[in-house]
């Protein structure tokens, strides 16, 4: 399977470059950015055959399967129509689109060129996430009631287009919380949302993204999602945290911790496994791309990611209600 990966971003140098290098069965083809002093050093790091300035020249590269999209935010919707007109299989870094007419465009552009998408929602491959998955189904919890959630990062010097909304789509929410949202719906698979409240802090005006959101989320009988980030925190470390509270017991990520409720006592119910040496980041990556893989070589089966409409619906909705300052029901 030959992948190429447009965009050289932190993401692709992190996370997409080490794992693809690694793959057995993979064979990283073409490395494309705007930067080719760039491309060429990461070429050479990881004996990536091709390099390429731009997304035309890499489609045109013969025999490539798969591209992997890593460029900025505002760049991803068409760049995904781009290569499913090109007839490649693709894996995008989240968000899919900005809107969820963008993501919609997509997916009927991916059923016309019967070609794989995905999104690369890495946290739905994390192992203690796919523990906590199979703690729900198994009712362990009870009826899940609320999802709360968070994520704090020091001040980090950004690309300057991450503090552009019209090309980052949004500040800390969008890059911090959203992956949390989606996680939270595909573990709950939310009711219906019955009313969304957003706080914001965006200090350098209306028009710049947003550097901390608290989101409110309301759902059909009484089922409610509370996310806290913040991407200029001030402290002694970062912080990342991901909870479930239901009628019977509990459970958190990072590692994974279940207490259930046996006889009217809390006992601490959480599984153990074995220790990888991967990071959870790295992990998550990894099963993600041998995911992805095995999709486009007709292994496994994969829907078509129908559920980031909801999302990116959800995701709309939380940045009006943000702009407009009140709160607000679909």
């Amino acid at each position: 399977m030959r992948v190429g990966v447009l965009g050289l971003g932190v993401i692709a140098q992190t996370a997409h470059l080490p794992v693809l290098a690694k793959m057995r069965g993979v064979q990283l083809a073409a490395l494309c950015d705007g930067d080719l002093a760039k491309a060429r050093t990461l070429a050479q790091r990881f004996a990536v055959p091709d390099i390429c300035s731009d997304i035309d020249e890499l489609l045109e590269l013969p025999g490539l399967d798969a591209v992997i999209i890593c460029t900025p935010n505002h760049l991803h919707e068409v760049h995904v129509l781009s290569a499913l007109r090109a007839g490649r299989h693709v894996l995008c870094e989240r968000p899919l689109a900005l809107s969820s007419k963008g993501v919609e465009k997509i997916l009927a552009a991916a059923k016309k060129a019967d070609r794989v998408v995905m999104v690369a929602n890495n946290h739905r491959y994390r192992a203690d996430a796919q523990g906590l998955d199979a703690v729900i189904r198994r009712g362990d919890l009870g009826k899940v009631r609320a999802v709360r959630a968070g994520a704090y990062r020091h001040r980090a010097v950004l690309a300057p287009w991450r503090n552009r909304r019209d090309e980052a789509g949004g500040g800390a929410f969008l890059e911090l919380g959203v992956p949390l949202l989606d996680l939270a719906g595909w573990l709950t698979d939310f009711p219906r949302i019955e009313r969304v409240s957003v706080a914001v802090d965006r200090p350098r005006g209306a028009n710049a993204v947003e550097e901390a959101a608290t989101v409110f989320i309301e759902c059909k009988g009484g089922f409610t999602v509370t996310i806290d980030v913040r991407s200029a925190y001030v402290g002694t470390e970062e912080r990342w945290w991901f909870e479930l509270v239901g009628d019977t017991g509990s459970a958190r990520l990072a590692p994974l911790r279940v207490v259930k409720e046996v006889r009217g006592r809390a006992v601490d119910v959480s599984p153990s496994g074995a220790q990888t040496r991967d990071t959870a980041f790295i992990q998550s990556y990894r099963s993600e791309l041998a995911h992805f893989a095995a999709v486009v070589r007709g292994e496994v089966r994969c829907e078509p990611p129908v559920d980031q409409v909801r999302v990116h619906k959800l995701v709309d909705l939380i940045y009006r209600a943000a702009d407009e300052g009140k709160e607000l029901r679909p």
